[in-house]
């Protein structure tokens, strides 16, 4: 899950841990099926908090379930934080992105079941992995190391790449997932601008270990 700073008092630290077990059943329900229409008292029991709780922090499921994303997208962006800093090429952060998604689907797959199920109305959010995205593509581009195109029309073509590849591995787990990311990487490379015999060395750099 995400963090946040923690509650200053107890009855803080009480209600941001009933609030953090409601969106914890939401995305648990989310990975499992992708199904929005089980019952508040579905979501409170699996939770374990009891219904009124619910009330008094979300005041729909609508509510709930969009939170849940944007928590597992925001988990799903530090992850990126934390395995791939240092790395100032933004062609590298780019495949090395790639790459890191396919093996979170195996260590992380709740969260990345929530990606996969949910990722696509999220592409062009201001938080969670795409601000971090359109970050890089705007400093490849600035840099000369990417062509220079709209920003947000390159962040549609990464993301939606990116959430046919989390689709690949769960869709088609005999496939090699982690030569397909390497592949895509690449070829969202020179879709970008890199050229071929750089793409190719780039999304072949090692890659930091999951813990």
């Amino acid at each position: 899950m995400s963090t946040s700073a923690p509650p200053s008092n107890r009855f803080e630290r009480r209600r941001a841990e009933t609030r953090r077990a409601l969106i914890r059943a939401a995305r648990q329900i989310l990975a499992e099926t992708g199904d929005t229409s089980a019952s508040i008292q579905v979501i409170a029991e699996r939770a374990d908090v009891g219904f009124g709780s619910f009330y008094n922090h979300f005041e729909s499921k609508t509510e709930l379930f969009e939170a849940a994303v944007v928590d597992a997208l925001e988990e799903f962006g530090q992850n990126f934080d934390k395995h791939l800093a240092g790395i100032d090429d933004p062609a590298e952060l780019v495949a090395a992105g790639f790459r890191l998604s396919a093996r979170l689907t195996a260590s992380h797959p709740e969260l990345m079941q929530v990606v996969r199920r949910r990722g696509l109305g999220h592409i062009h959010s201001d938080n969670g992995l795409a601000v971090r995205a359109l970050r890089d593509l705007q400093a490849g581009m600035a840099s000369g190391r990417f062509t220079a195109v709209d920003p947000t029309v390159a962040l549609s073509a990464l993301g939606g790449t990116l959430l046919s590849m989390v689709e690949l591995r769960f869709a088609r787990p005999d496939v090699d997932g982690e030569e397909a990311a390497v592949n895509l990487a690449e070829m969202v490379l020179r879709m970008l601008g890199v050229p071929p015999d750089d793409a190719h060395e780039v999304a072949r750099r090692p890659l930091p270990t999951l813990d």
